[in-house]
């Protein structure tokens, strides 16, 4: 595994002193008014309208954004289009799904811990750890990723056991809660940047790592379906080699 602000400037540019001038002297002239007060009340009627027209543009830009916010992204796949979905609130669990591997499930009461603690639905970290360790405690990848959230050394500090289950949860999902706030509260995009890197998953989807798409596939298509009480993407990726995962997983926790 591996913010932006928007600014607006509204700069004033007034006349120039020859066109003030000449625009006072008409005015007066026409409708026979003293020049200070003309003058003075075409100023104010100038800031007036920058004001509505800032307020307006402000608003606007507001709406835009918020609607921004729910809007699918496209990006390509070999040529398709794939539908990217921005997710606005994120729901929060009672409990995890029952579609998750028996390896997965011995880990609910604690995997409620852990979503509380970092502000997660129990469902996304059952999600990370059914892909990345299948509940297995004592997992470790030929890259050299740890434990059941299959975090890398480099993110744990000195001294830390990589391979106890709290620690490997606190480096784990504090990396994934860091890409929510990162990625605008994208589920999904997340997923796929706890894998590839948060930088990465910000480039066009064709771009990325062969892993790094699976991952979103797999992450996507699990989390999205557990409230259907069916999910085909699980069994494909149980089919794809996770079943193996699953049975170690077990065998090593003895059910």
């Amino acid at each position: 595994m591996s913010a932006y602000h928007l600014q607006y400037d509204i700069m004033e540019s007034p006349l120039s002193e020859e066109n003030d001038t000449f625009y006072e002297y008409e005015y007066a002239y026409e409708y026979d008014q003293p020049v200070a007060t003309v003058y003075a009340g075409n100023v104010m009627h100038q800031r007036m309208m920058l004001i509505l027209i800032t307020v307006a543009f402000v608003v606007g830009m507001g709406v835009w954004l918020n609607g921004r916010r729910g809007t699918p992204v496209m990006m390509s796949q070999g040529g398709k289009e794939q539908e990217q979905t921005a997710v606005k609130e994120i729901p929060r669990s009672s409990n995890i799904s029952p579609l998750f591997d028996k390896a997965v499930r011995y880990w609910e009461p604690q995997i409620l811990i852990w979503a509380a603690q970092y502000n997660l639905d129990p469902n996304i970290v059952a999600t990370i750890m059914q892909i990345e360790s299948c509940g297995d405690p004592q997992a470790v990848s030929s890259a050299g990723a740890q434990g059941l959230f299959q975090v890398m050394p480099g993110h744990f500090g000195a001294g830390e056991d990589m391979l106890d289950p709290d620690t490997n949860a606190m480096r784990g999902l504090n990396y994934y809660a860091a890409g929510l706030e990162y990625h605008h509260g994208d589920i999904y995009l997340s997923f796929a940047g706890y894998n590839g890197g948060h930088g990465t998953v910000t480039h066009t989807y064709a771009s990325w790592p062969n892993e790094t798409q699976r991952y979103y596939y797999w992450s996507k298509g699990i989390y999205d379906e557990l409230p259907s009480g069916s999910s085909p993407t699980l069994n494909e990726w149980l089919q794809a080699g996770g079943a193996g995962l699953c049975q170690q997983a077990a065998a090593r926790l003895g059910i």
